[in-house]
Parts: C-alpha cells; sequence; structure tokens
C-alpha cells in the first residue's frame, strides 16, 4: 500500500468484525491554521470556477476529485453555494474582479431565465442547457439555497444588473404556494403528481426556507409559520439540544448565510445550539471507537455523504445510516464557527497523514474509510461549499456579515421574534 495510507488488519486474535487500526504514517501537517483554511478555500474556489459551465455559470452536483469530469448535472444548490464562492474569491483575490464580476452575471441571467414552477427551481438540471434532470422534484430547499447565494451576490456585487437580476429572482418565488394549504412548506412538487407530501416540519436545515419567506417583500408568508416546525429536544452525555434525527449538516446550512450569533427567538439561541450538537456529534463519534477504531480526537466527523456504496444520509445521535468508519471532511469543515479546536484538528489530520489519497485539487475527497482504504475518486458542491463558507465565516464573518445586508433577512428575523442577547 501506498504510503501515508491507514490500514485495517484482521487480528488471528480478535473475535469475528473486531478492527486493528494502524493509523496513517507519514508527516504532520506543518503550516499554521490559517495556512490551511486558505488552502481549503483557494482549492474549493476552483472547484466552483472549473467545474461550472462557463457560459451558463451552473455548478456540477459532483465531479472527480483530480479534474477532467465530463459529468453534465448540475445542482442548483451548488450553484448558490458557488455564488457565494465567487464573492468570497472575489474578495480574497482568486481571480481578477471583472472575470468574476462576468460569471455572477451570466449565472445570474440564466437563472432568470430557467424553467420554473412560481419562482422554484428543479433540484438537478443540465449544465448548459438548463433542462429538468430526468424527473427530478421542484425542490423548496434547494431553491433556498440557490437564494442565499443570490442575495449574497447583490449585496457584494456594485454591478447593478447583478443587483437587478438578483432582486427578480427572489422577489419572484411565490412562498405561499409552496405552502400548499398547509402550515409547513412541502418539500417539494413534481408537474407529473403534485406536491410532495412530505413537509419541512422539524427542526433541521429548514431555517432559511421560512426566513427567506417570512422575510419576502412580494410574497410574504405569515410570521406564524416560523411556529409551525417541531424542536425536538436531543439528549446525548450530558448535552441537550434542539435537533431532528438527521445528519450534522442540519446544523449548519441556515448558519453558513444567516448569523444566528447573539440572537435568539422564543425557542432557542441557534448558534449555541449548533454549538451543543457538534460537541455532540463528536463525543458520539469518539463514543464508536470500539466498534470504528480511527475514530479519535484526531478523525471523526460524519454527515450525509458518500461511502462505498453510494451516497447517504448517516450521523448521529442517534445513530442513523450505514455507518462503517468513513470520516466525512465537511461535517468538521462546517462546523468550524461552532467548535473549532476540534474541527481544525481533524482537518489537520486529513491534510496531514492522509494528504496522499485524500487530499486533491479541489481540497478534500468528500468522504473516506481509513479502515479500509477506500477513497472516494469524487468531490460534491454542497460538501465543498459548507467547508469554504464556514471558513469564511471564521476567519472574517465575511458571509454573515454581506448576507445579513440584506434588509429582507433582517425583517424576517424581527417578524421570527429573533432578539439580540447579551454575550
Amino acid at each position: 500500500m501506498a504510503a501515508g495510507a491507514a490500514l485495517a488488519l484482521a487480528s488471528p486474535c480478535c473475535s469475528l468484525g473486531e478492527r486493528r487500526f494502524i493509523p496513517a504514517g507519514g508527516t504532520p501537517y506543518q503550516g499554521t491554521d490559517e495556512e490551511l483554511l486558505e488552502e481549503i478555500q483557494r482549492a474549493s474556489f476552483d472547484f466552483f470556477w472549473n467545474e461550472a459551465s462557463a457560459r451558463t455559470g451552473q455548478v456540477k452536483d459532483r465531479a472527480l476529485a483530480h479534474g477532467g469530469d465530463t459529468r453534465r448535472m448540475s445542482s442548483i444548490a451548488a450553484t448558490g453555494f458557488g455564488l457565494t464562492a465567487l464573492c468570497i474569491g472575489e474578495r480574497r483575490g482568486y481571480r481578477k474582479p471583472a472575470e468574476i464580476n462576468d460569471r455572477v452575471r451570466a449565472t445570474l441571467k440564466f437563472i432568470a431565465n430557467l424553467p420554473h414552477e412560481h419562482g422554484f427551481f428543479y433540484h438537478f438540471i443540465d449544465i448548459e442547457t438548463g433542462e429538468r434532470w430526468a424527473k427530478c422534484e421542484l425542490s423548496s430547499i434547494d431553491t433556498s439555497l440557490l437564494l442565499c447565494g443570490v442575495l449574497t451576490a447583490r449585496q457584494h456585487f456594485s454591478d447593478p444588473q447583478i443587483k437587478d437580476l438578483a432582486t427578480r429572482i427572489y422577489e419572484r418565488v411565490d412562498w405561499p404556494w409552496m405552502l400548499n394549504g398547509g402550515q409547513a412548506f412541502s418539500m417539494g412538487w413534481h408537474p407529473e403528481s403534485g406536491f410532495l407530501a412530505a413537509r419541512w416540519q422539524h427542526y433541521c436545515e429548514l431555517m432559511m426556507i421560512y426566513l427567506l419567506a417570512i422575510g419576502s417583500p412580494t410574497h410574504a408568508v405569515s410570521a406564524e409559520t416560523w411556529n409551525a416546525w417541531t424542536r425536538p429536544v436531543v439528549s446525548f452525555q450530558g448535552i441537550d439540544y434542539i435537533s431532528g434525527n438527521d445528519p450534522l449538516f442540519t446544523h449548519q446550512y441556515s448558519q453558513a448565510w444567516f448569523d444566528f450569533r447573539h440572537q435568539r427567538d422564543a425557542y432557542a439561541n441557534y448558534f449555541e445550539n449548533s454549538v451543543k450538537a457538534t460537541r455532540a456529534h463528536k463525543l458520539f463519534c469518539l463514543s464508536l471507537h470500539n466498534e470504528f477504531p480511527d475514530y479519535s480526537e484526531d478523525l471523526w466527523g460524519i454527515s450525509a455523504s458518500d461511502y462505498e456504496k453510494g451516497y447517504t444520509a448517516w450521523g448521529g445521535p442517534p445513530r442513523i445510516g450505514p455507518i462503517d468508519g468513513s470520516i466525512v471532511p465537511c461535517a468538521s469543515g462546517g462546523s468550524l464557527p461552532f467548535l473549532f479546536e476540534d474541527s481544525i484538528r481533524v482537518l489537520r489530520t486529513i491534510r496531514g497523514p492522509y494528504r496522499e489519497k485524500a487530499w486533491t485539487r479541489y481540497s478534500f475527497v468528500d468522504a473516506f474509510n481509513p479502515l479500509n482504504g477506500w477513497y472516494d475518486p469524487d468531490v460534491l458542491g454542497i460538501d465543498l461549499g459548507i467547508t469554504m463558507l464556514m471558513a469564511e465565516n471564521h476567519r472574517t464573518q465575511f458571509v454573515w456579515q454581506t448576507f445579513m445586508k440584506n434588509s429582507e433577512a433582517q425583517s424576517a428575523m424581527v417578524k421570527a421574534g429573533f432578539k439580540t442577547v447579551p454575550d
């Protein structure tokens, strides 16, 4: 096996299924935390630049980690992360400002003319034609992820056409339509069969949907919808926090744009809730050490991602999905603002001893398993995106500060009952 890889060896004295983990060898990461975050963000930006259509600006759902990908399926959620990545890239000088400005304008022009229903978009589309991919759903959450990127770009760039296009795209969305006569939003719609039965009705990544809808200046929903979803409490090793039975990313996505620091509504301080959820998730991973001995202070983190058999939603607590000892870098990457020292320790470990296979031209592979030597050949746009955005929020708060300049975001939080709380 190549140098730097980890081995999982079956010992003759061990019971069936027991694993003995030999940590990866190789040199630890030598740079500073800031240097590592810069490397991650720069490489992630390259994905959002290279794996998007130069003509339409739409970003691939996934791509080969080493480049050369020819797939054409784009994700509107990845494009939302990509628009925000372009803002970060312009600010950090990753490409010439004029080039980035042109890409953003082209992206918004294409989005403004995409097939839609009441302003909502299909989850997956052809990267060049914009046609609906297969028979995928019109998605309320993926449209919201796209809109967060659209509104970030509106605030960051001074180009009047960018501002006008972004406003038109957001104000076109008919949020009451997606309620489909209920109090909680439907998860989506098919032209063949109508609205999905599933609704956004318990705490998860849904906060952005409700706040974007409450703040809409053209098709708003009542602020009472903020109370339409439940907030179940999970308890793990003495930590109590609001969470559904969902992967860790649900505590990250809305908070990539909406700044919940020092804010609470009638129910919680959601930033501190995500801190607790991240700490509980780390402890959950460590609790599996006897079963998966790679899980340690240096390597932990499971979120919805690829694994050897495809794509899955997994994590805990409570335990969900086919957990097999895999490490998902965006689990710790998306948690940087919540639990920095613990999260950066994992990223330094992956970038150091595991770098030969887990680090690629586009930052970290989507997932890998040190117990059996499996390394994902792909990267995913949404997973690179949450890591890039949360790295920037930890470093400068740029995404939070830019997005929250939108008056609609500010008014939505006021209408939902948020109040500033002291440190």
